[in-house]
């Protein structure tokens, strides 16, 4: 039979409310019955049951997804399933709101987190670039009492509870590995791209993509990167302007999630030049672009599980539970023409 509250009162020698107190992390009870409490808990092997404790309260957990504003279609891929998740977490009692911020300005970013109401959030996860403003927005909403995570590009710098999202640097690696395979007899140049090096997945990305070109293909030179902003124009003109400076280009790997305007660009020129590409996430736009040639090959992260995992975790910190990492950890797929589901 399952040990009880009622049990580690009897056992700890104290009151019904001075467990629940000390169950729910309250700092309001003596330290000595604080320890009998633990003490017994421990002797009993008593586990909690938090769905239960917090249907018993009604207690409702209150998330935010903060992720940038703008047309991107990886972005809308990851809002499309946080929703499916939130739905899908209802017997969880999670209200789930997402809120979108113009990332490419910091102080908006942090305008938009310090808005947020503080008195009524559980916790937060953000897809957004580590900046100094940010770190402090992130310091300000710990400070509160609520869980932040880190959403797809990771916030080391910060105080982020827990990252949800793929190795970064390991999808670099893969990139620059299947470019190798892709152009084992050639010797050239690759073309680097990215909407901007500010977000931390595109910095572990290329420091991932380059340890793999400098240790197993010297044969090929990956040029300094480029940011495009997710401006059409922009990437046409350096687009370009690489093909003529650089006739030996034999590829390019796009490490961002703003593939429309990079592939927009290449139209016509990959199969005329012979390029090989090699993209991140499945949107509508690569993997039509995957169906028409014009991609090689797609770097995934399931972002159903991305969006699981975020809410799961802020659930467990909220009731200090274990977070399995097992089931936690976003593996990186590899999608060619040929699997494409």
């Amino acid at each position: 039979m399952k040990p009880t509250v009622h049990d580690i009162a009897r056992e700890a020698g104290v009151s019904l409310s001075t467990v629940d107190r000390v169950l729910n992390g309250r700092s309001d009870v003596r330290p000595k019955n604080a320890e009998r409490v633990k003490e017994a808990v421990r002797k009993l092997g008593y586990v909690r049951d938090t769905n239960a404790a917090n249907l018993a309260k009604k207690r409702r957990y209150n998330f935010k997804v903060v992720l940038p504003e703008g047309a991107n279609h990886f972005v809308e891929t990851v809002a499309e399933a946080v929703r499916d998740a939130a739905n899908a977490e209802v017997t969880d009692r999670a209200d789930v709101e997402i809120v979108h911020v113009n990332t490419s300005d910091p102080h908006a970013v942090v305008k938009r987190l310090k808005a947020l109401d503080l008195s009524e959030l559980d916790g937060v996860a953000m897809m957004v670039p580590e900046t100094p403003q940010v770190r402090d927005a992130i310091a300000h909403i710990k400070s509160a009492g609520a869980y932040v995570v880190a959403l797809v590009s990771d916030l080391p710098n910060s105080r982020c509870d827990h990252f949800v999202g793929i190795d970064n640097f390991s999808a670099g690696q893969t990139a620059g590995a299947l470019l190798g395979r892709f152009l084992r007899r050639e010797t050239g140049s690759i073309l680097v791209t990215t909407s901007s090096m500010v977000a931390r997945d595109s910095i572990e990305r290329r420091h991932g993509f380059d340890e793999i070109l400098l240790r197993n293909h010297p044969n090929l030179k990956a040029l300094p990167t480029i940011e495009f902003y997710d401006d059409p124009d922009r990437i046409s003109e350096t687009l370009s302007h690489a093909l003529a400076a650089h006739p030996d280009l034999k590829a390019v790997y796009s490490m961002g999630s703003g593939n429309a305007a990079m592939l927009g660009a290449l139209t016509g020129r990959t199969a005329a030049l012979g390029l090989v590409v090699v993209a991140h996430d499945l949107t509508p736009v690569t993997r039509q672009a995957l169906m028409n040639g014009e991609i090689d090959a797609v770097i995934v992260q399931n972002v159903g599980h991305v969006a699981r995992s975020a809410l799961r975790v802020l659930r467990a910190k909220c009731d200090n539970a274990t977070i399995y990492e097992a089931q936690e950890q976003i593996r990186i797929e590899i999608i060619l023409r040929e699997n494409l589901y």
